[in-house]
Parts: C-alpha cells; sequence; structure tokens
C-alpha cells in the first residue's frame, strides 16, 4: 500500500528538482526526505529516483507515479476542501420535517435566520408525523424534525425540548359554560369533545388532561385539521383543546377559554442525531430553534358575558 505522505514528498521532489529543496519547501530535513522517497521506493518495489551531481531525476516509474499521485493529492485536497466547507456550513444539505403547526409557526422564523447565516446551505422541508420523523431520521433520509410528546428514548435519536405549546379550550359561545369564572377542565367531565387522532402530533394532549384532572373524556368527533375542529365547536358539537400555536382566524360562534395555570400543554421537541453523528447544518439549525420564540398571535377570549349573537 503506497503511503500518501510519501506520495506528497515525491511530487515535491519531482517539482523541485532536489532532494534539498523539496525538504526547504516541506520544512523537512534533506535526511527525512531521503528516508521518506526509499521507504516509497520500497512500497512501490521500483527504483522512482535518479541521483545525479546537481540534484535528482525521476525514473520512468518515477515519473509513472507522480502522474497518478498528482490526481490522487487533488482529489484528496478537494475532499478535504468540501469537508472543511460542510464544517463551516458553507455548503451541504439540512433535510427536515415539521408536524403541521409548528410548521406553520415555528420553521419560518427558524428557516429564514438559518439562511441568513448560511445561504450555500440547501434546506429541503417535508410535513410528517412524529412517528413518521422518527423512522426517517433513523433511515438517515432527515436531519433533523420539530416533534412533540415523544415518549421515551429512541435508538439513534436525541430529542431535544424546546418549549411547551399551551392549548385553550374552545366551546360554543352559547354554552353554560362560557362565562363560568375560574374554569377548569375536571368541570366539563360529562362533555362530548372534539380530538385529533390519538396517533397524529398533539393527539394525546386532551386524553393525559384529562385523566389528571379525574376523568376519562368521551370523544365523539376526531379531525386531524385544527380548522375542522373548530368548525365543529362552532356547530355546538363538541368541546374542544387548541394549540396556541394552531393560528386560527376567529370564528364567530366560537370562545377560547384559558384553563389556568395548569392548563394543559403540548411538548414542542426537536429530534436530531446524537451529537457525535450530527452533521453540521443541523447543529446550526437545533441551535437556532433552542433560541426560537414561536409566533403567537392574540385571539379573542371570553371574561364576562358571552357576545351577543348576530
Amino acid at each position: 500500500m503506497l503511503d500518501v505522505r510519501r506520495l506528497r514528498v515525491l511530487c515535491e521532489v519531482a517539482r523541485r528538482g532536489s532532494l534539498a529543496s523539496a525538504a526547504d519547501a516541506l520544512a523537512f530535513t534533506p535526511s527525512a526526505v531521503s528516508q521518506q522517497i526509499a521507504a516509497l521506493e520500497r512500497e512501490a518495489g521500483a527504483r522512482l529516483l535518479e541521483r545525479r551531481a546537481r540534484g535528482v531525476v525521476l525514473t520512468e516509474a518515477g515519473h509513472t507515479l507522480v502522474e497518478h499521485a498528482q490526481v490522487i493529492l487533488a482529489q484528496l485536497d478537494a475532499a478535504e476542501a468540501a469537508l472543511a466547507e460542510l464544517a463551516e456550513l458553507r455548503r451541504g444539505r439540512l433535510r427536515m420535517a415539521s408536524f403541521a403547526t409548528a410548521g406553520a409557526s415555528v420553521l419560518p422564523a427558524a428557516v429564514d435566520a438559518f439562511r441568513a447565516r448560511h445561504p450555500g446551505v440547501e434546506i429541503t422541508v417535508e410535513q410528517a408525523s412524529p412517528s413518521q420523523s422518527v423512522e426517517r431520521l433513523r433511515e438517515g433520509r432527515l436531519d433533523l424534525a420539530l416533534t412533540v410528546d415523544l415518549e421515551g428514548p429512541s435508538e439513534g435519536i436525541e430529542v431535544v425540548a424546546l418549549f411547551n405549546d399551551t392549548v385553550q379550550l374552545a366551546l360554543h359561545r352559547d354554552h353554560p359554560l362560557a362565562v363560568r369564572p375560574g374554569l377548569a377542565l375536571a368541570d366539563l367531565a360529562h362533555e362530548t369533545w372534539i380530538d385529533v387522532p390519538r396517533l397524529t402530533s398533539g393527539g394525546k394532549v386532551l386524553m393525559r388532561a384529562c385523566e389528571r384532572a379525574g376523568f376519562v373524556p368521551r370523544v365523539a368527533y376526531e379531525s386531524d385539521d385544527y380548522t375542522a375542529i373548530q368548525e365543529l365547536v362552532g356547530a355546538g358539537v363538541g368541546l374542544a383543546l387548541i394549540p396556541d400555536l394552531a393560528f386560527l382566524p376567529p370564528h364567530p360562534l366560537v370562545v377560547l377559554r384559558s384553563l389556568g395555570p395548569d392548563a394543559p400543554w403540548r411538548n414542542v421537541q426537536a429530534a436530531v442525531r446524537p451529537a457525535p453523528f450530527r452533521s453540521p447544518a443541523a447543529g446550526a439549525m437545533l441551535d437556532i430553534l433552542r433560541d426560537q420564540r414561536p409566533l403567537r398571535r392574540e385571539r379573542p377570549q371570553v371574561t364576562g358575558a358571552a357576545p351577543p349573537r348576530r
């Protein structure tokens, strides 16, 4: 096996025409250069240099090896440069996924900040549930994913908590509890509920919160679209929990109530590979997400009398 470092020495000797000049260029001693050439000749099984009074000349084997070595060394230099560009985020790619509500609220500002800092890195984003994101991360198809409420360790995946996304109670404006002060989830044990499917993002929030309040909710309707859920609440078919990240336009028949300091919440997270296997781009985006604050819109809430009918 030919040693790459010795190939560099040979190319420098060929360029300079003498061992002494090559030694000066490489910051070696002439003796060290001579030893490197001798070792390379043993590896190659041929004489590579002919020593003369005024320097050295390449043998036929030396010419052949230098021609190939120059190609090899140029490729290695290009590889080192490419790796440096990746490490310094001057090139590369970042493949991301996000659940829907974070994709509409947290992600745009984070992507904008990343592109401003690292314009040479290509970013792609797809929508995926937390379970889909974890699987794609494990398969190497993603570099980072915004997830919610992932539980327990997952082999080859690190889950980083970002922030809690508080949910509010959505109910029809004519509901008897719409203006009740100090409303708590325990007051709603006998209500009919509208919820997102259990396996989607945020699908465990209602059940988890109701269990803490001491009851099991009666879920009669399911939808993975918070706009559709709000419409169902407006139709008077049930109550729902709506996260702050679900930016919905105000509905004339729906009011939102805070459930106080013990209000339910979703744990918004970033899922990435462990640090030793994480790409520089994924690490940079994770830093941005850690500092990112979700965009929030003020939405009308009921604090006193119910709004008048129109």
